[in-house]
């Protein structure tokens, strides 16, 4: 199982996927060791298999660091932080994420568009 790492410590993961909210972005972030790589890869392509057939899922991406740091980000868009919250708590993905390596740290934030005139839509 990865480590987990907040992003804000205030208010980890636990507490974010207790809330009654619309739309939400899921970033993590995932430090590793290099020769995890492949390993994590695996991993990760398991639990997005998995994600994908839950109800409110709508996309994800992964993304590697430039260069030599093995780091992932990852971000994933759900209709609702409950089809998140029942997805991230189901029995079948909690048991997935023990197959991610040792070396694995991920840092798993929640996130609401912001509506910036001129700039962003919310």
């Amino acid at each position: 199982m990865p480590h987990m790492r907040p992003l804000d410590p205030a208010f980890p993961i636990d507490r974010q996927i207790a809330l009654e909210t619309g739309p939400v972005v899921l970033i993590n972030v995932f430090t590793l060791d290099a020769e995890d790589e492949q390993g994590f890869l695996k991993t990760w392509q398991d639990d997005a298999t998995f994600m994908k057939r839950q109800p409110g899922f709508i996309s994800t991406q992964l993304h590697r660091a430039v260069g030599d740091s093995p780091t992932y980000l990852n971000y994933a868009v759900w209709e609702s932080n409950a089809d998140f919250r029942a997805a991230f708590t189901h029995p079948e993905f909690r048991a997935k994420i023990a197959a991610y390596p040792a070396s694995a740290v991920a840092s798993p934030h929640l996130f609401q568009k912001v509506a910036v005139p001129g700039i962003c839509v919310g």
